[in-house]
């Protein structure tokens, strides 16, 4: 196995992430993260030299439609329906600025 990744490294970069890792856990994710930095080395040995970069594996088009005015709910039928309304719009309970 490689010794690209340590259980030192792991406990390092979970007490960055504010995790608490058990010793199952931390053997676990060392052997998780060791696989994926072998398979990273594969990767990086690839000749790519003539392979055209891409973002996406396969061609995609970005399906738009036209911005068009649709008719919309009743202002006054929605705001009948509230459990709470005034001036026009719902009426909310505060959230900021409560004491707990």
């Amino acid at each position: 196995m490689s010794d690209r990744i340590t259980p030192d490294d792991v406990v390092k970069v979970a007490r960055l992430a504010r995790l608490s890792l058990g010793d199952d856990e931390l053997a676990v994710a060392t052997s998780e993260l060791r696989a994926m930095l072998e398979h990273f080395a594969d990767i990086d040995a690839l000749d790519l030299d003539d392979v055209e970069p891409m973002t996406h594996p396969v061609p995609i088009d970005n399906v738009m439609r036209n911005d068009v005015p649709a008719p919309t709910l009743d202002r006054d039928e929605v705001l009948a329906a509230a459990p709470d309304a005034a001036d026009g719009r719902f009426q909310v309970p505060p959230i900021i600025g409560l004491e707990d």
